[in-house]
Formats: structure tokens, sequence, C-alpha cells
């Protein structure tokens, strides 16, 4: 029997399978709120891979929830079983990358803005928190959250099967690299935009922007900037001690989760909203004349794997530095 300490993250996981499940039966039964399809009030919501389903569809839910636990709980036993990691990647993979949708992450982008907008004035066509975090898109970051802890019980359960020797120091510097280098393509083609550079994209399509939407998009590709300057940290001095310019934290060690948790929370926002643009395209939603407003966030999965390499590699690093005294 495993022990308590490890055992904790797959009791996690099948207690979030069995409430998310009893809520996908509560909508297949006739209860509001179903997330998905026509229920979906947003126009965005044709974005998602799951837009065809309808509240009937809960009780696929429920059954696939109820799978989730039972190979939850089969992850806090111990021995040499290795049958419930076959079951408990591709749920987590479901979970983390196929159920969310772009909206997660310009939730988590514009967020900061509406926060400080109120301080300075800003109106910002009356956007408030509650538009940026709509319920579809708060059940999106429930999702991940169920498949972020499924990947936890996964990985504790296979910690003493697997020394990742994949991710060694080296390979972690060519992964940030990537992942400040991948998202500048998209930086460039916004802030070109909000000049009036039709980079990428015709005149006829720059002008439709004009009312301020390439100035949001200018203040994405800023944020999305200072992250790869963050990104940085994971293989820089300043990302394991203090600088000496903060004021009562200089010269102190940086804990590692206070990188590891935004940096591989990003590393899945970017991925899956360049899943999303990759859908559309096959789709055949975007013009190729019109590359610039598709073809850089195409990559982005590419920046999202490089970001979680970097950040595990990050991770295996600290946590083989000796503690403090």
């Amino acid at each position: 029997m495993r022990t308590m300490t490890s055992a904790w993250r797959g009791y996690a996981a099948a207690l979030w399978a069995l409430v998310y499940g009893a809520l996908a039966a509560a909508w297949a039964l006739g209860l509001p709120g179903f997330p998905w399809g026509l229920s979906d009030p947003d126009p965005d919501g044709a974005l998602s891979a799951l837009a065809g389903v309808t509240p009937r569809s809960g009780w696929w839910i429920a059954a696939f929830c109820l799978l989730a636990a039972v190979t939850a709980l089969a992850l806090t036993r111990g021995g040499d079983r290795r049958a419930p990691l076959w079951a408990a990647w591709p749920i987590a993979v479901t979970l983390v990358l196929v159920v969310p949708d772009s909206r997660l992450m310009m939730g988590v982008a514009y967020t900061p803005l509406l926060l400080v907008a109120p301080v300075f004035g800003w109106s910002l066509d009356g956007a408030t928190l509650a538009d940026a975090w709509p319920w579809p898109v708060l059940n999106q970051l429930l999702c991940v959250l169920g498949g972020l802890l499924m990947a936890a019980a996964a990985l504790a359960y296979g910690r003493d099967r697997s020394r990742a020797r994949w991710f060694t120091p080296e390979r972690g510097r060519v992964a940030v690299y990537v992942a400040v280098a991948v998202p500048l393509v998209y930086c460039v083609t916004r802030w070109a935009w909000a000049l009036g550079i039709p980079l990428g994209v015709s005149p006829r399509f720059l002008a439709e922007g004009e009312d301020g939407m390439w100035l949001a998009g200018a203040y994405l590709a800023t944020f999305g900037a200072f992250g790869g300057v963050l990104t940085l940290g994971l293989i820089q001095r300043w990302g394991e001690v203090f600088p000496r310019w903060m004021p009562g934290l200089r010269g102190r060690r940086v804990p590692p989760l206070l990188a590891v948790v935004p940096a591989g929370f990003v590393s899945i926002i970017v991925t899956v909203a360049g899943l999303t643009y990759i859908r559309w395209t096959v789709a055949g939603r975007f013009s190729v004349a019109e590359w610039g407003a598709w073809l850089p966030e195409c990559f982005w999965p590419i920046w999202g794997a490089a970001l979680a390499a970097a950040t595990v590699s990050y991770y295996l690093r600290r946590r083989e530095e000796p503690s403090p005294a």
C-alpha cells in the first residue's frame, strides 16, 4: 500500500471525477448550465472541440468520469501493475489539451488589464471579469484542474520507475530559447498592425480593426513578449535567487514552484490556443493571403511544448539543490 503522502493525488483526482461525473449526469437529466454546444452562449463556443455535443452527452461525460475515478483510485495502490498509467495519461491529456479552447488563454491574458482598468479610468467598452470568465470558460479551467490532478497521480505512481533522464540542463536551455523565439513571430505581426503596417494581411483586413482591436492585439503581444522575458529566468541566476533590486527578497532562494506553477500553466493555455487555431485552419476558416492572422498561432503548440520541457528541466535541476541550512 502506498503512503498517504503520495496517494493523496489519486484520491483528489478520484474525488474530482466523481463530483464532475455527478454534475454531468445532472446536465443529462435537465439541469441548466451545460457548458458546450448550443448551450454555450458565447459565439466563440464554436472554437471548442466539443461544440457539437448536447446536454444528452452528459451521460457519456459521466461514464468518462467514472473511468477516471476508477483509474485514479488504482493509482493510489502500490505494486508493479502499469495498467492504470495507460488509462491515466489519455484521460489527463483529454482534460488538459482537448476540452479547453483558446478562450482560456484570452481570459488569463485579459485579466490583468481588466483589474487595472478601473484604477486608470479605462472603460474597455464596459468589459468586466465576468466577460473574460463566463461559465463555459470557467468550466474549461475546472477540467484542466481535473487533468492536472490525474497527471500528478500518474507521475507519483511512476516516480520510482522513471528518472526523467531526457530533461537535462542542456536540453532545458535549448527549450527556453525555443519558447522565447516562437511567440515573437506573433508579437511582430500584432505590433505592426497597431502601427498601421499590414504585415501578413491585406490593407482591407487591417482597416477592419482600426476601432481599437489592433491595440488589444498589441497588448496581447506585449503580454506574450513579457512572458518570454520571464521564461529566461528558467536558465538565469535571477530565476534561482532573487536579484538585488528586489528589496526584502534580494539574495533569497526563489521557491521552485513560484516559477514552475505559472510556467506550467502558461504552457498548457498556449498549447490549447494553438491547437484551436490549427483546427480552424484545417476547417478552412482562414485565407492563405491573410497568413498573418493565423499562421503564427499555429506554431504555439511548439511554444507550449518547449516551455513545458524547460519547466520540467528547471524543476528537476532545482530539486537536486541542497536544502538551505
